[in-house]
């Protein structure tokens, strides 16, 4: 008898992909196959994402095709905690859970898929199943988040903080650098506030004694010798702290700061931790410590209540901040949010047209910015080979989200390969090089 084979499609951002990765090791570890399609899947598991309209109807759409195709079906991820709109779309789903829910998953699949475990044939790898290739990998430190931003609804769905303690971190990302993973992006939905739920608790780890904090988690991953990216951070005061270990080298000089919108009174009605003010002085001071020092960021245009001079100081603040990677979003009315009762909601069509003003006001900054590097050698991490040469990312690229370096006829190359490359020639978001 063969060992019963899942299917599994995961939908929405890092976080849940986490999620997916130890669903899929907890099975793996059981005797559970990983099957590729849904013909050859005995039961299919879908990983939702409820964060904004479309991807609700992304989730929705992939939950039917995976009924359609497959016909037995477990739904989990964010969009869980809205089980009667998946029920009134698909009521034939075996199970529902919400997000971060591996045992309740694992549970479900033994009532409709029982395990055939052959101890001596289901080996699994030190570092569980992973989604990404095999030179990176995303590394979760907590789940949940403290603050009531007013467009979001993730704490409805994942909660408030839960941190890992920092030794069981660590010993993931250990073993996971044993694998031979080059680059750890560190995800969450708040990073700068790691800890805060377990009081900064002291742990040990290889002897030394770490408090369960953002700066003891960075240095010690920065001991590591590989990559290490921090995305979600919020900037609050004792992020000051960690960018010196990026000017020292000892963790990539890059920031995913969620920054939202530049105006105050906007802000403030978003319910964000930040006033604009302050993160430009803060964002001088960061450069003035690590000069080479990448920050990414994501801002809603179009959000109720925003006027075009409002708008417009969001415009200034991109000049003035003139920062390296920036996403925008037109504000969407994700059910359950509580900005949807606020008065005068911005009509879609200039929602849209903000967006596209927003775009191209941030391209020409991303373009100087990358221009300037036109010249440098950089080090670059390779993530394929094709048939023109290879495509690599730069300290400054967080895989899938940031620009890419083109190296020009290194087919001899390997992904997972760290290079020089003399920079040749730079667009709106993305580099050609030749090796040094």
């Amino acid at each position: 008898m063969s060992n019963p084979r899942v299917g599994f499609i995961s939908l929405g951002c890092p976080k849940a992909l986490v999620d997916s990765e130890q669903i899929l090791t907890r099975l793996r570890s059981e005797g559970y196959q990983v099957s590729p399609n849904y013909k050859d899947s005995d039961l299919v598991i879908v990983n939702t994402c409820g964060f904004i309209d479309a991807a609700v109807e992304e989730s929705l759409d992939s939950i039917g095709e995976a009924l359609a195709e497959n016909g037995k079906v477990i739904v989990t991820g964010c969009l869980g905690a809205r089980q009667d709109e998946i029920l009134a779309r698909h009521p034939q789903v075996l199970k529902i859970t919400g997000a971060h829910a591996t045992d309740e998953v694992v549970s479900a699949v033994h009532e409709y898929l029982p395990p055939a475990h052959n101890p001596f044939t289901d080996l699994l790898p030190p570092q569980g199943i992973k989604l990404t290739p095999q030179h990176y990998a995303y590394l979760k430190i907590s789940e949940g988040c403290n603050h009531r931003c007013t467009f979001c609804i993730i704490p409805s769905m994942r909660g408030d903080l839960v941190s890992r303690p920092i030794d069981d971190v660590m010993q993931e990302a250990e073993r996971l650098a044993d694998a031979g993973v080059k680059e750890l992006l560190i995800v969450s939905q708040d990073t700068s506030a790691y800890g805060l739920d377990l009081k900064y608790q002291s742990r040990r780890w290889q002897g030394r004694e770490l408090q369960t904090r953002f700066y003891d988690l960075a240095e010690a991953l920065g001991d590591l010798g590989i990559w290490v990216r921090m995305h979600y951070v919020y900037p609050y005061p004792h992020v000051d702290e960690v960018v010196p270990l990026m000017a020292a080298g000892k963790i990539l000089p890059y920031l995913d700061i969620p920054f939202q919108h530049a105006n105050s009174r906007i802000l403030k009605l978003m319910k964000r931790p930040a006033a604009a003010e302050n993160n430009l002085e803060r964002i001088r001071a960061w450069r003035n410590i690590c000069p080479d020092l990448t920050i990414r960021s994501t801002f809603i245009v179009g959000f109720p209540g925003e006027t075009e001079q409002e708008f417009e100081e969001l415009l200034q603040f991109l000049t003035e901040a003139d920062m390296d990677r920036v996403g925008c979003f037109a504000y969407s009315p994700v059910k359950g949010a509580a900005a949807n009762d606020l008065p005068d909601a911005v009509p879609e069509e200039i929602k849209q047209e903000r967006l596209a003003r927003f775009m191209d006001h941030q391209a020409a900054i991303s373009a100087a910015r990358l221009q300037r590097r036109v010249g440098r050698i950089e080090t670059v991490l390779i993530d394929e080979v094709v048939e023109e040469g290879a495509v690599a990312r730069s300290k400054s690229d967080a895989p899938e989200i940031d620009g890419q370096v083109f190296i020009d006829n290194a087919t001899h190359l390997k992904v997972g390969d760290f290079v020089e490359v003399e920079i040749e020639e730079a667009d709106e978001y993305d580099l050609w090089g030749h090796l040094v």
